[in-house]
């Protein structure tokens, strides 16, 4: 009971943050493929098909250490998406991640889900992908000193979910915010491999 308080607390303050940024201008909303309103961080440029993804290198939910570069260089090509686990369209979104991936990874693709919610919310991330059997690569998105996101931010990430596939350069081949299809996503995995 006392977890379910805590998780209705913290989801009230960011609907209630994003409410206020809603209304003072500070966040504009898109609607996802499904007409969710999916509220967006203005003045955050994401990434546009033909940029080359910025490196990084953060921990996943075991500690391992994760490296764009050096993934790049092993595969064929990346899918990865930027989600909340207080996201509804992105958890509605995960099960196409999660058959796209049965199917592809074996081929060269990796998938990787980084998580914006931060290591405070680490078991209960865990938690949710072991509930639902998700077998993806998942990050945890850090902090700078700056306190600026060190995924997040250089990947242009002003709203969840943020998907963007990779050719095995590193070359954006997708970028979207908000849902996309399975039809969709496969077609553009099968012209990367």
């Amino acid at each position: 009971m006392q977890v379910d308080m805590a998780g209705s607390v913290v989801k009230w303050i960011i609907f209630s943050l994003l409410l206020l940024l809603l209304i003072t201008g500070g966040v504009t909303t898109v609607l996802a493929q499904d007409a969710t309103p999916i509220p967006m961080i203005s003045g955050i440029e994401m990434l546009k098909v033909g940029d080359t993804v910025p490196d990084f290198t953060v921990g996943d939910l075991t500690g391992t250490a994760f490296n764009m570069k050096s993934t790049l260089e092993e595969k064929n090509g990346v899918l990865i998406f930027f989600w909340s686990i207080f996201c509804e369209p992105c958890k509605a979104e995960l099960p196409v991640i999660q058959k796209l991936s049965r199917t592809y990874r074996e081929k060269g693709i990796e998938f990787v889900g980084v998580a914006i919610d931060g290591s405070p919310m680490k078991d209960a991330l865990a938690a949710f992908l072991k509930q639902e059997d998700y077998g993806f690569r998942a990050l945890i998105d850090e902090l700078n000193p700056d306190e600026s996101f060190k995924v997040s931010d250089p990947y242009g990430v002003a709203g969840t979910p943020t998907l963007y596939i990779l050719d095995g350069d590193g070359v954006v081949k997708f970028a979207r915010v908000g849902r996309a299809s399975e039809e969709e996503l496969e077609e553009i995995i099968k012209q990367i491999l």
